[in-house]
């Protein structure tokens, strides 16, 4: 019996076997999202990680939005799935008995943490995932919180005080169009930075070049606003933040640091900590591959 796990996120597909004992992400296989067909693609991945084996348990996480109870994902980034595409039919359909199941990526991302990486010693936290969108989970009394659709914890969208930037969603001032990667680097190079990638940005801010440090903190500073707010509204005392551009050394986090410590002030959020996560851009595969492995009881 095989599980595997799958990660659909806007910048590709990756999958691999949570059933491996391996301790990195050698066996990981990934590819870009291409327009032509991205079932295709995904399928071919699937099959690939398969390698012939029987599977029986399938774990997905996916960029929102997504229907969970009908199986349906509608990630902005796929152009061919963005009036919805049903990935749970899709996948038994290419492994017949294997249980399907799915989740959004920031709650798989909350259920890696909790699992095995920042939050596994508390009951209530945040989880943030900093990549070319914000990914968000949140875990109440040890169970991450999927929401009416499967949607809960999707902090990319709350609306940051001070900031009126249009955002995919078609709103205006979401956390995701100030400091979701693709934003973070579409205004670095309008302040004349000449990278390409969240990940190029975030070691450049690192390094302490100019633009990319602004950028990074004018990212810091919508984050920390978020936060305090997420943090009031969720009762939580623990945030966690991932992804590429949480590596953006002091540039993000000291703003971000700045913002909690000016706007998060209710007495019950004095001991509110904001940690890096120890699982890397791992934190959301992993979640599906738990997924895949609680599936098999």
């Amino acid at each position: 019996m095989t599980a595997l796990a799958l990660e659909i996120s806007p910048s590709g597909f990756a999958a691999g076997r949570p059933d491996e004992d391996n301790d990195d992400d050698s066996d990981i296989r990934r590819v870009p999202i291409l327009a032509r067909d991205p079932w295709d693609d995904c399928r071919k991945l699937l099959l690939e990680v398969a390698g012939g084996r029987d599977v029986t348990t399938v774990g997905i996480g996916c960029a929102g939005p997504i229907d969970m109870g009908a199986g349906v994902v509608a990630p902005p980034d796929i152009a061919r799935w963005r009036t919805g595409f049903e990935i749970v039919s899709a996948t038994k359909g290419l492994f017949p008995r294997a249980t399907v199941l799915l989740a959004l990526d920031g709650v798989c991302a909350a259920l890696a943490e909790r699992a095995f990486g920042a939050t596994a010693e508390v009951m209530d936290s945040l989880v943030l995932t900093l990549g070319d969108r914000i990914a968000g989970g949140a875990t109440a009394g040890g169970f991450a919180m999927v929401g009416r659709t499967g949607n809960a914890g999707n902090i990319g969208h709350l609306l940051v005080p001070g900031f009126d930037e249009p955002c995919d969603c078609g709103g205006r001032g979401c956390l995701e169009a100030v400091a979701g990667g693709r934003s973070v680097v579409r205004w670095a190079r309008q302040q004349g930075w000449g990278g390409q990638s969240v990940i190029e940005l975030a070691a450049a801010a690192a390094a302490g070049d100019e633009p990319a440090v602004a950028a990074a903190r004018r990212a810091g500073t919508a984050l920390g606003l978020a936060i305090s707010s997420a943090a009031a509204l969720l009762d939580v005392d623990l945030v966690v933040l991932g992804g590429p551009l949480s590596e953006a050394g002091p540039a993000l986090w000291r703003p971000l640091g700045d913002a909690v410590a000016a706007h998060a002030r209710l007495g019950s959020l004095t001991g509110l900590r904001v940690v890096p996560s120890p699982l890397g851009q791992m934190s959301v595969l992993a979640g599906a591959g738990l997924l895949a492995m609680r599936a098999t009881g």
